[in-house]
């Protein structure tokens, strides 16, 4: 992408810092910063439709007094629709002429809150102050991601031969766990048997290259036998990757607090949408629309704004959190890092230069 696009040149600026940190700390280079971030759809000029996302699912709508991204990447979000705005659907399809008509009348806040509260991907795109990054403590955006002490160091830490179990799934998790591979890495993708990673049924290429070298696990969450497999696989974890709504974990009585003092050196990362903490912490969201919510976006002339690359937030993200998990495992490891696409999506709009 050309410098056309400044909000691209912001986002592979911050994908080559994390990747210059990957240097750094002796990682191996999987991929220039522009490569790693079109990695799932080459990045082109010939993209016009730039209030429609790659994807086709998440699109940036006018409410009646700011912008949102609408991101409906599931048939449940469609059936929600009704629920939501009274917005039906029709022979399977959005009807975003009826949706976008709909959102023009109401306020951002209300179109947002009353989305989040059903379980649907809605951002607004930042304007004024920012309660949620306030709330969090994250409010510089030269260290987008917290991390606390709950466990001891171990002094002989590393990544090669690291028993990594990865949790996650799509582009940011996959993407940090894939680097952490090719550090040596022993990483180990489980999957609810119920529930399989949704990007198996995307692009099979990205999702082959991702979990390149990976042992894959099935485990049947919904049953007490699967939670207590998991529970003794995560005790003896050396890293652990996830990207669970706090919620979810709590459902299965799981505490990554609890995990990490259980066993020196742990490290557990959780990569979630908007952190583990905060009054957003169980609000849904992807790269795309929280992307938007962290204000990476084109704006043209009139305001008006435009997507940045191919739900940019997932690989910052994922580049990003490979880099601190190195990092502390180097330290000798004992804590817990929360790292929220929509404030990596903050850090890279607003040009910051990462503090480590």
């Amino acid at each position: 992408m050309s410098s056309a696009s400044p909000g691209w040149d912001l986002a592979v600026g911050f994908a080559e810092q994390a990747i210059a940190r990957h240097a750094g700390l002796g990682l191996r280079p999987i991929g220039a910063g522009a490569e790693l971030l079109s990695q799932r759809s080459l990045f082109t000029d010939s993209w016009t439709r730039r209030q429609v996302s790659m994807g086709g699912h998440c699109r940036l709508l006018r409410t009646a007094d700011g912008w949102c991204a609408v991101h409906l990447p599931r048939r449940d979000d469609v059936e929600l629709l009704p629920a939501w705005l009274g917005v039906h659907d029709s022979a399977d399809e959005v009807a975003w002429e009826e949706l976008t008509e709909v959102l023009s009348l109401r306020p951002t806040s209300e179109v947002v809150r009353s989305g989040q509260e059903l379980g649907l991907a809605i951002s607004a795109l930042p304007n004024g102050e920012d309660e949620q990054l306030r709330d969090r403590g994250t409010t510089n955006p030269a260290r987008p991601w917290i991390q606390r002490r709950v466990g001891t160091r171990r002094s002989d830490a590393s990544l090669d031969g690291a028993r990594v179990v990865d949790l996650s799934s799509l582009w940011a998790g996959p993407l940090c766990s894939r680097i952490l591979t090719e550090a040596g890495a022993k990483v180990v993708k489980v999957e609810s048997s119920t529930r399989p990673d949704a990007s198996r049924d995307g692009d099979r290429a990205l999702f082959d290259w991702l979990h390149a070298d990976q042992e894959f696990l099935s485990i049947p969450l919904e049953e007490p036998s699967g939670v207590d497999e998991l529970a003794a696989l995560l005790e003896q974890a050396d890293v652990v990757i996830e990207g669970s709504r706090p919620r979810a974990l709590d459902r299965l009585g799981i505490v990554p607090a609890e995990i990490v003092a259980k066993r020196s050196g742990t490290v557990w990362l959780s990569i979630t949408a908007y952190g583990r903490c905060g009054p957003w912490r169980d609000w849904v969201g992807f790269g795309d629309d929280a992307a938007v919510a962290g204000g990476l976006v084109d704006l043209d002339a009139s305001g008006v704004p435009s997507f940045v690359g191919d739900a940019v937030a997932d690989p910052l993200t994922g580049l990003l959190a490979a880099a601190i998990v190195a990092d502390a495992v180097g330290r000798g490891g004992g804590v817990t890092i929360d790292v929220a696409l929509r404030e990596v999506a903050r850090s890279a709009a607003t040009g910051a230069r990462v503090v480590w």
